[in-house]
């Protein structure tokens, strides 16, 4: 898993509860139909901008997120959670028998800014591409998991967005952002 940001926004404790809130909300919207009730503190009660990844033996089976802070991170986390198991539309909604086979990752995000495509690290920024009303965006951890350089990076989040690959060329607008990744062992 790579690590995309130079300095740890959250404390291990912090990461851990996330992971805990993210865990709890899966079994308990995929199992009853209900989100626990959580009591945030300190930073996980602060607006926060995250993504929720699941995977299922080391393959992708949902990620759902947020690029701006629309509640507190907690809140933020749980819903993520919940969506990549229920509505990601690349999978079906993950049933109660899957549940204990799930891997969580979290990525909490920092603002989205203007980045050059010459600017683009491997490995340190996430990207999205915009370009009319069609967007995509690709996670930090994804341009290294995949092996892939900086162009092959911009090409596949054009394609995310359903353009042309070189659209990053000819006009579409990049964001950049940096990440805090951690997940379950």
């Amino acid at each position: 898993m790579a690590e995309a940001t130079e300095t740890a926004y959250l404390d291990a404790a912090e990461r851990e509860a996330l992971l805990g809130i993210a865990r709890r909300a899966v079994e308990g919207y995929v199992r009853e139909r209900l989100l626990p009730r959580e009591a945030p503190e300190g930073k996980l009660s602060a607006p926060g901008a995250a993504f929720v990844t699941l995977t299922k033996r080391g393959r992708l089976r949902g990620c759902i997120g947020y690029t701006e802070a629309v509640a507190s991170l907690c809140r933020v986390v749980q819903e993520c959670a919940v969506a990549a198991a229920t509505e990601d539309p690349r999978f079906p909604p993950v049933s109660a028998k899957e549940v204990p086979e799930l891997r969580v990752e979290i990525s909490v995000l920092t603002p989205l800014f203007p980045i050059r495509a010459e600017d683009v690290e491997v490995g340190r920024h996430g990207l999205m591409v915009t370009q009319g009303r069609m967007r995509g965006l690709l996670l930090p951890q994804v341009a290294v998991d995949q092996g892939w350089d900086r162009e092959t990076f911009l090409d596949q989040a054009c394609a995310k967005a359903g353009l042309p690959p070189s659209a990053w060329r000819h006009g579409a607008t990049l964001q950049g952002f940096t990440a805090e990744v951690f997940g379950e062992e």
